[in-house]
């Protein structure tokens, strides 16, 4: 069942990536393949956990009133229940976060409020546009996190870019400048927000020494393309109501606009104060402006006060993203598990070694690439556990390793579109094809993930 999980795995990942030629939905592959995962290990478990090897004042806690070898096999439910229920906290979190802030960025564009940004960029030259986007979503991710600042991007990218090619080309940049832009911000990724948390990186630290080679890698490949493209892009009409009035006035698609996006800002601040998971901000956001946006528009009539409202925005979110979210992160929750994720990050250890540069870049490199195909967190939680925290060397506080992995781990998922949250709710709001990416943007991804990496290298050897 050990590899048999693997196995189904794999499977799913390859129909998911030739989605478009298969004409099945992705979302449906990712559940099917995360729930095979779990019922695998269910029925696999008592080959798969040494549950000998559990000390016996343990299962004397769980079961004081059996024998150990009893004790051990009715000790498979709990082990099952407490780690799916654990993997689901962690899944949930992630997917309520999701709907919120998809939601805000929904009732931002019911009041045209993203006509705030879009109409000061009047340029159609695509070089011009693709710097502006792209240091745009690296601005609103080390600010908001790569998930937010993809979802808000790809509103604006509906705004600005009416051609379905040129703009999944913009949006896959947003996703390479997204996960770049949240690298190196505490509250940008979830990866460099988990090392932070566990006192293995410091603000200052993190800030100043992995800025220039995030900036690295947006600009290398920003440059690449900028010799390769020309032309211009076609904007989308502006479609006129058929009532031939605005729905809002200006005051108001304002108002919602920055209310909308301080209730992004204000949840990483939220999570720092209060140590609260991040969807319980964006909930705490989403709740007020739900009451402003009721309260603005209680006057007027009812149905158009029933299309400016939450209730409507939420009807138009992508529940099919949110569903393939499921699927995936259960898969990769069942394999951490299980142990896979685990002997994989033990066996890069034994094979490479880290006691030197060379093995800490090596393995930094390796974990980032692999973050592409697999979610980042079981790999960076992995290597947390492997290597605890030193008072010298590259294991300190602020050591090499960490601030490597930071950077690794945070912009190798651009390789592949399923390999970041980023990546994915992109692919979900744009119907981006896993193959398409792969054969347009991968490269560039890979580019620029080096390009930083050198940076990083040259930076620190200074």
């Amino acid at each position: 069942m050990y590899i048999l999980m693997v196995v189904v795995f794999v499977l799913g990942y390859v129909a998911i990536t030739l989605e478009h030629s298969l004409r099945v939905d992705k979302a449906g592959i990712a559940l099917v393949t995360g729930i095979l995962c779990w019922t695998l290990y269910v029925l696999g478990m008592n080959d798969i956990v040494d549950f000998d090897a559990i000390p016996n004042y343990i299962l004397s806690i769980l079961h004081g009133d059996l024998p150990p070898p009893e004790a051990a096999k009715t000790v498979q439910k709990y082990v099952t229940h407490h780690q799916l229920l654990e993997h689901l906290a962690e899944i949930a979190s992630i997917l309520f976060f999701l709907i919120g802030a998809m939601t805000i960025v929904e009732l931002i564009d019911e009041h045209q409020g993203f006509a705030v940004i879009t109409d000061k960029i009047n340029t159609t030259n695509r070089v011009k546009l693709l710097w502006i986007v792209g240091f745009l979503s690296f601005i609103f991710s080390a600010t908001l996190d790569n998930l937010t600042a993809s979802i808000v991007m790809i509103s604006l990218l509906r705004k600005l870019i009416y051609e379905k090619q040129n703009r999944w080309f913009f949006a896959g940049i947003v996703v390479v400048a997204a996960n770049a832009g949240g690298a190196w911000s505490p509250i940008g990724d979830v990866t460099t927000t988990m090392l932070w948390i566990g006192g293995h990186v410091t603000t200052g630290a993190i800030v100043t020494r992995l800025i220039l080679p995030s900036i690295f890698c947006l600009v290398v490949p920003l440059i690449f393309i900028s010799f390769r493209m020309k032309g211009t892009i076609k904007r989308p009409r502006q479609l006129q109501k058929s009532t031939g009035k605005q729905l809002v006035t200006s005051f108001e698609q304002k108002l919602i606009f920055f209310a909308g996006l301080g209730g992004l800002i204000f949840v990483p601040i939220f999570k720092s104060v209060t140590h609260l998971p991040p969807f319980m901000g964006i909930m705490l956001s989403l709740g007020f402006i739900w009451l402003l946006s009721d309260i603005l528009h209680r006057n007027k009539s009812g149905e158009l006060r029933h299309k400016l409202n939450i209730l409507h925005a939420l009807k138009k979110i992508d529940m099919a993203s949110v569903l393939f979210f499921l699927g995936i992160l259960l898969a990769v929750g069942a394999l951490q598990s299980a142990g896979q994720l685990g002997a994989l990050a033990t066996g890069l250890d034994n094979s490479i070694g880290t006691n030197t540069e060379a093995g800490v870049y090596s393995v930094g490199l390796i974990i980032g690439l692999l973050s592409s195909i697999v979610d980042n967190v079981p790999l960076v939680a992995a290597a947390m556990g492997m290597y605890p925290l030193a008072q010298e060397g590259f294991f300190m506080q602020d050591g090499l390793f960490w601030e490597f992995l930071a950077y690794c781990a945070g912009t190798g998922g651009s390789a592949l579109i399923i390999g970041s949250a980023s990546g994915v709710a992109v692919m979900g709001l744009e119907k981006i094809t896993f193959g398409w990416y792969l054969k347009n943007i991968s490269f560039l991804a890979i580019l620029g993930y080096f390009s930083g990496a050198i940076f990083y290298v040259v930076q620190y050897s200074l």
